[in-house]
């Protein structure tokens, strides 16, 4: 083969010269982790994300102008609730817990709204199709 421009007469000398280390490094990072490692920490990552509650932006500002602080203990009791609601196929609840009131999507796991009953002036909630007490 003619040498072109002072360059490379075939590829092996382009291997040789740019992907000697390269297949070092390649080999290495696969014995830190493997596929299966990285595949079962994502969905351990999906999980745990999953399973908590969340408040919509609207929740979370009703939760701040009304000044109502949920407890550790009352995000337990309030995810129970969810829980329970799912079990028996509910997809949009009212969860009553102490004095508040929340509406909850069940599928997504996130608070719509949240009031103290005292509050609500008709105490009449529409768009629910079940009710949790905890």
């Amino acid at each position: 083969m003619n040498q072109i421009n002072n360059q490379f007469t075939s590829i092996q000398q382009v291997q040789a010269q740019y992907l000697s280390g390269a297949e070092n490094k390649t080999k290495e990072t696969s014995a830190e982790l493997s596929f299966e490692e990285v595949l079962k920490a994502a969905q351990d990552a999906k999980l745990s994300k999953e399973s908590g509650l969340r408040f919509s932006k609207h929740a979370a500002m009703r939760l701040a102008d009304r000044n109502i602080n949920l407890t550790n203990e009352q995000n337990l009791r309030l995810e129970n609730g969810v829980e329970k609601a799912n079990e028996k196929g509910i997809s949009e609840s009212l969860v009553l817990m102490d004095s508040l009131a929340f509406i909850v999507n069940i599928p997504n796991k996130t608070v719509v709204t949240a009031m103290d009953q005292n509050e609500s002036e008709s105490n009449i909630f529409t768009n629910i199709d079940g009710a949790v007490i905890v």
